[in-house]
């Protein structure tokens, strides 16, 4: 979890610094494509916000209308960035590009002047989009040492299924985001350059189209992923196998009749076995062996975080 809210923490701060630098940038020269990244910046400094909104909300105690903890908040709030924030950068996006291709007359200016000095407009730009990528890139570092972290812990092949099996929705979250960031900042750069290489100020305005369809696409993505463990996924085949051998392995075990397994929370994981033990196991026996059966299960994996075993003899 800290490592969690370290990642947000680290793009809250790049995202909120670059979304004004992008406006500036936007106000200064019209470019259409930076109009689009403003756009994509000050949903990322908003996906922050809602992030630690979740962060902080999943902390709150146990209590009796939420026996497991509040740990879901993380991916109701990561639902709404791909929804509201995401869905909707992307869609401004995607008409503001459309209505540029389409009517141009994007009124770029020829020239800037910032502290009595001239500069061409597209130099604003040029070094904003440089700037953006600098700070992104700083951001995307830290979510993917988190990331590979978690990928090392599991014993994940890599980035693909560490997106399809984690459950740290938060990091999954900064990290996407980021990446997404430094591809929209790359399209917008080499849109800026292509207009000006070509004098068609076309190419800007295609740029800021494809930053939609980017941010769109992530929106649907993020907003798959997190479906599944709002709905409540299990743990994957291979680490249930794993527990259900934990407990064979267990004294007086006889046969497994059921054994289920649910995220309710960021690497929290409930379990849930009935068992069945040896006939004549004593009362205050089973006792014993179903507190370690449950110590074992939390040791094979940190992820488990509610253990109910029920014996049957």
């Amino acid at each position: 979890m800290a490592g969690s809210r370290g990642v947000v923490l680290a793009a809250l701060v790049a995202n909120g610094a670059i979304a004004v630098l992008k406006f500036i940038g936007f106000l200064l020269t019209g470019s259409p494509s930076m109009l689009s990244e403003t756009y994509h910046s000050i949903s990322d400094t908003g996906n922050q916000v809602f992030l630690l909104i979740g962060i902080r909300y999943s902390k709150k105690e146990t209590s009796r209308d939420h026996p497991f903890g509040y740990g879901k908040a993380q991916f109701f709030y990561s639902f709404l960035v791909a929804v509201l924030l995401f869905g909707i950068a992307g869609w401004e996006s995607v008409k503001h590009g459309y209505n540029a291709i389409v009517h141009g007359g994007h009124g770029a200016a020829g020239t800037v002047s910032i502290a009595g000095a001239t500069f061409p407009s597209w130099y604003v730009n040029v070094v904003v989009l440089l700037g953006a990528i600098g700070f992104e890139s700083y951001a995307f570092v830290k979510a993917n040492t988190e990331m590979q972290r978690q990928i090392d812990q599991y014993n994940w092949t890599g980035m693909r299924e560490a997106f399809q099996k984690t459950s740290d929705v938060t990091t999954l979250t900064a990290l996407t985001e980021d990446t997404i960031a430094l591809l929209g900042a790359g399209l917008a750069l080499a849109g800026i350059l292509l207009s000006k290489a070509t004098g068609n100020e076309v190419y800007d305005a295609v740029a800021a189209l494809l930053i939609g369809l980017l941010l769109m696409g992530f929106a649907l993505a993020l907003a798959w992923e997190n479906k599944r463990l709002i709905l409540g996924e299990s743990l994957s085949v291979d680490v249930e196998a794993d527990l259900q051998a934990v407990i064979e392995k267990s004294p007086h075990v006889t046969h497994i009749d059921a054994f289920r397994t649910v995220f309710v929370g960021p690497q929290s994981a409930l379990v849930t076995a009935d068992v069945s033990f040896e006939p004549g196991t004593e009362a205050t026996e089973l006792d014993e062996l179903i507190a370690e059966i449950e110590t074992q299960l939390r040791e094979a994996d940190d992820r488990i975080k509610h253990v109910y075993v029920e014996p049957e003899v």
